[in-house]
């Protein structure tokens, strides 16, 4: 990987997504948890969840993840709350097929992961930006 690959790849934008997690840290009490780590690259990402019927109410996560995968928990931190299953699963297919199959980004409220586009040409980078999203369904199915 060639010095301006890598600037692309952690552009400003994506590290912007870094600063600012949202629902960092854990629940006290959640109604579900799951944790995901890739054994790819070590990255890891702990999520809780309190649900209400079928919608997300509190959502918690610890990310333990290289900058893109930080970034990818951010967008799906900003707008997780009032989201169903439903919703997370379709944003975790849109966004998988943009990294894997040239799809092209989610739609909002999940439109910042746009800013992964260059990661499609990594794919060994493809499960740290995926962790935060599978853990996630992980968590509401245990609730």
């Amino acid at each position: 990987m060639s010095d301006s690959d890598l600037m692309q790849l952690y552009s400003r934008r994506i590290l912007a997504l870094t600063t600012a997690m949202p629902h960092s840290g854990r629940l006290p009490a959640p109604g579900g948890s799951a944790m995901r780590r890739s054994p790819q690259c070590g990255s890891s990402v702990t999520v809780d969840v309190a649900m209400s019927g079928d919608r997300i109410v509190e959502f918690g996560q610890e990310v333990r993840a290289c900058a893109l995968g930080q970034a990818s928990a951010s967008v799906l931190g900003s707008a997780v709350i009032g989201r169903s299953r439903a919703e997370i699963a379709q944003a975790r297919d849109e966004l998988k097929a943009m990294l894997k199959q040239d799809g092209t980004p989610p739609a909002a409220p999940f439109a910042e992961l746009e800013a992964l586009l260059p990661a499609r040409d990594y794919p060994n980078r493809h499960a740290s930006i995926l962790l935060a999203w599978e853990a996630t369904l992980e968590a509401i199915d245990a609730a």
